[in-house]
Parts: C-alpha cells; structure tokens; sequence
C-alpha cells in the first residue's frame, strides 16, 4: 500500500515474555520460569480486547520477548507453543508482526538462533508498507552484541541503507521503526544501560534515523513506559502485557496515524478491553483527507 488513503492505526504491544513473572518473584531469572499461567491469562486478554475493536486496527505488532526462555533453554519451545496457541485467535484481519527481543535469539545472537527464531516467527528485519507510511522492523541484538555473528550486522545495516532509500525515492507519509531495545529511555545522551543501546552505535543509528525522516522507533525491553525525543525522532517505550518492573499496567498502545502526525496512548489491558478506543483518538481517525 504505497499510497496514502488517509488515517489509520496499529496496535503496539511488547514482552509478553511467558516465563518471566514466576522467575522475577523468585529471583531466579535464569532457570525460575517453569510456569506462566498468569502470562497466558495477560497474553489472551490482550487479544481479546484488540479483537474487540471497532474500526479494526491495521495490523499488532509485538515488540520482541515473545517468552522468557532463552534460546537453548529447557522450558523455551513450551512457551513459544502456548504464546502461539493464544496468539491464533486473533481476528483473522488483523495481521500480527513480530519483533525479534534478547530473550528470543539470545543477549548475543548466533546465526542458529536467528535461523531458529526466523523458523518460527519469521524474519527477524523486515519492512512493510501500509497505507502510504513505511514501517522497519530492526534486530536490535545485532546492534546491541553481533559479536558471534558480524557477519548479520554487516548484512542488516547494508539492507537498511537500502530501504531508506527506497523510502526516500517513494516520498512515503512517515517512517515508522519497530525494535525491541530501545535507542534511549528518556534523553538522547543518556549513560550507557542494560535497558538501551551503547552510546557508540546509538549516535550512529539516530543520526541515520534523523537524517532519512524517520518519524518514531517504537520498542519494549524496559517494562515500562518511556520516551523522549532526538532532533524529532520521538523514542517510544511501551511497557509490557507480561511483568511489569515498575508502576505500569499490563497493557497495549493505541497508535494513530495522520497525514501530519503519531499519536499514540498506552492502555491498560482492562481499560482497552471494557472501553476501546478514547473519543479524542477515534476523531482522528475520522477526518479523512
């Protein structure tokens, strides 16, 4: 869809992670996460209240950590199954898009583990259009530790020079990225955390971004809400549907697209499944150009 047909919107969620709540109550991230009952209960609520929307969104991306399994790890492949259980019953029409996240293809990935992860979910970067806007899902372990695996660095950044190019000749509406580690939480130069992007690559990559017109990055990995914004690229960090490590709700974000803007809202899960979408936003989406 390379023409603009006026405004729509997707919904973003991030971490479902099945695994990491009875692991973080534990205090056994590495081997604690042999029940996510919880997760699954958060995981199908969450597609129960995206199925009930009405307009339906274009599309449900989740922003990487699909399990907390570890590639390699004893309880990883039950986890993908139950998340992919819940998952099919998406409405039909509501195509899902998948983010790869560290606990997916590992802190640092090898090529089997993207090979794996691309079995199941499939690519792990990819780009789409929608409706006159260019969307770019990102691998961002390979910026965050390609170490085991240069090579798919090498590859990525070469493809995305290539789509901005692309998108620059297309004179697309907006440029919108999907990772799971986001680029900053708060400020641009922030010190370097387990939450964000080294400072070294990070300048690199918003500059990219920046110059090619990029719009927004939305990502998860925090399990919280977050944001900020470099010369306007405006970060986004939505928390989790799964564990929550701070004062958020399990929820999902509502974002809307016009031919001017993103607007977007974090919902909690019960709030968008017993209420939808807010007047304001759906306004929006009305004024059709």
């Amino acid at each position: 869809e390379y023409q603009w047909k006026g405004p729509f919107y997707f919904i973003q969620g991030a971490d479902p992670q099945f695994g990491l709540m009875k692991a973080w109550t534990h205090g056994d991230t590495e081997n604690g996460d042999d029940e996510w009952e919880e997760e699954i209960k958060l995981a199908e609520q969450a597609v129960q209240a995206v199925n009930k929307l009405n307009p339906k969104p274009k599309f449900f991306v989740l922003c990487g950590d699909l399990v907390h399994g570890m590639p390699g790890t004893r309880w990883k492949k039950n986890q993908e199954q139950d998340l992919k259980d819940v998952l099919k019953n998406t409405d039909q029409d509501i195509p899902l898009v998948f983010v790869s996240g560290n606990h997916d293809i590992g802190n640092a990935p090898t090529r089997e583990a993207i090979d794996d992860y691309c079995k199941n979910w499939g690519d792990d970067y990819f780009s789409f259009w929608v409706g006159g806007v260019f969307f770019l899902v990102l691998n961002s372990q390979l910026y965050s530790d390609s170490s085991k695996c240069p090579e798919l660095r090498q590859a990525q950044d070469a493809w995305l020079d290539e789509q901005l190019a692309v998108a620059a000749n297309q004179k697309c509406k907006h440029i919108i990225v999907f990772q799971h580690i986001p680029l900053f939480l708060s400020k641009p130069d922030e010190d370097d955390d387990y939450f964000n992007l080294d400072k070294s690559v990070r300048q690199e990559i918003m500059e990219k971004f920046h110059k090619a017109g990029i719009r927004a990055v939305f990502s998860g990995h925090y399990h919280r809400n977050a944001g900020g914004s470099y010369k306007g690229l405006e970060m986004v960090v939505s928390s989790a549907i799964g564990c929550q490590l701070g004062q958020d709700t399990h929820g999902l974000r509502v974002v809307v697209v016009t031919e001017e803007k993103v607007v977007h809202k974090y919902y909690s899960l019960t709030e968008l499944g017993s209420h939808g979408i807010e007047k304001e936003l759906l306004d929006l989406l009305a004024k059709q150009n």
